[in-house]
């Protein structure tokens, strides 16, 4: 039996195809509507590192979302963001299951909406820049980079594999893991999206790269150890 969140999500997918918004269109949306109710479905730590203007953060993954929303107007559109689109969505087709009639959705979250240039509140994590992140990559050793958020699942499975990596081949291998939420600037500079994400270099050259959870053998393999 599939999860109740699940189900919802593909219950509403259909409908509200027309409710899924570029980064342009969700932002004139605002614009043309009267008090607006924007809702950051981030986390917390997500939210101060940067958002939109006049946002409530209302943490999908926090067991106080629907109490939270519930005090939202459901005759009146609500427009919801996370970082690239996944939890908005969940978080759209619960809300749509309890009766709000207009639910906007960013579609590619709050990375297409800095991609396109518009402005943010909060205090923005840049994190490491360009320069910072080559000069890891000189060494003698294979780089493996691991771009990971605290909320993604398939990235908290891969952490005890990359530590066990590094572990069993010090001298052959350097992990190297960056926290896409509080590295903003490369993550973009990369156009990595979706994670987690892994690069390879050799001798500073990118040789490998995958989006996805990816098991210990077939790392090693991609590794050549």
């Amino acid at each position: 039996m599939l999860p109740l969140y699940i189900f919802l999500l593909f219950s509403y997918q259909q409908g509200s195809a027309q409710y899924k918004l570029t980064a342009v269109d969700f932002r004139n949306k605002i614009d043309s509507t009267a008090t607006p109710q924007l809702i950051d479905v981030r986390t917390p730590g997500e939210f101060a590192g940067g958002h939109l203007k006049g946002a409530l953060n209302m943490d999908w993954d926090n067991a106080n979302f629907d109490k939270k929303v519930s005090a939202l107007d459901k005759t009146k559109p609500v427009f919801v963001y996370c970082l690239s689109g996944g939890r908005s969505a969940y978080a759209a087709a619960r809300m749509r299951s309890t009766g709000f009639k207009e639910v906007y959705e960013l579609q590619g979250g709050i990375i297409d909406w800095r991609s396109a240039g518009f402005p943010e509140a909060g205090k923005l994590s840049q994190g490491m820049s360009e320069l910072e992140y080559n000069n890891k990559l000189i060494t003698d050793k294979v780089v493996l980079v691991d771009f990971y958020t605290p909320w993604c699942t398939p990235c908290k499975k891969m952490e005890p594999i990359l530590q066990e990596i590094a572990k069993d081949n010090m001298t052959k291998v350097l992990i190297v893991r960056i926290n896409a939420d509080e590295n903003q600037r490369i993550t973009k500079t990369l156009k990595v999206v979706d994670f987690p994400a892994q690069f390879i270099y050799k001798n500073g050259k990118l040789v490998w790269q995958h989006t996805g959870f990816m098991g210990k053998e077939y790392l090693l393999k991609e590794l050549k150890l």
